[in-house]
């Protein structure tokens, strides 16, 4: 999970300076290789072992399902494996010099996983309903 989060907060990181850099561009071209090798042998390969021992943890506590609290963190997961598919198609994008959002709006979607990570962290530990 520590994996996954590190690379869902640095590649819109390196979306920011990537949007910043010229098309076809050498920065642009080492963004590109930056981005591809972060989302294939990190950032997947995380998200899925996460996946994998979140479903085994439910498996060895069933009782979790019951729990208000463990619905509203499955909310914010699919909304962060939401944001994974939006991040994977958005380097997709910048390997074909066609991404059409700004460095603001990169800079403003950076802070998206922090929010959702820390809101998980705090109804895992409040448990508060």
């Amino acid at each position: 999970m520590i994996a996954w989060m590190a690379g869902m907060l640095y590649l819109p990181r390196l979306y920011v300076y990537h949007a910043q850099a010229t098309p076809g561009s050498e920065a642009s071209e080492t963004f590109k290789v930056m981005e591809k090798r972060l989302l294939r042998l990190i950032i997947n390969p995380a998200m899925i072992a996460t996946l994998l021992f979140g479903l085994w943890l439910l498996a060895l506590n069933p009782h979790l399902l019951h729990e208000r609290y463990m619905h509203a963190k499955f909310g914010l997961v699919v909304m962060l494996f939401a944001l994974h598919g939006f991040f994977a198609r958005a380097r997709k994008d910048f390997e074909k010099d066609q991404n059409r959002r700004s460095v603001r709006f990169w800079k403003t979607i950076n802070e998206v996983p922090a929010l959702l990570l820390a809101v998980i962290v705090l109804l895992v530990i409040l448990k508060p309903f």
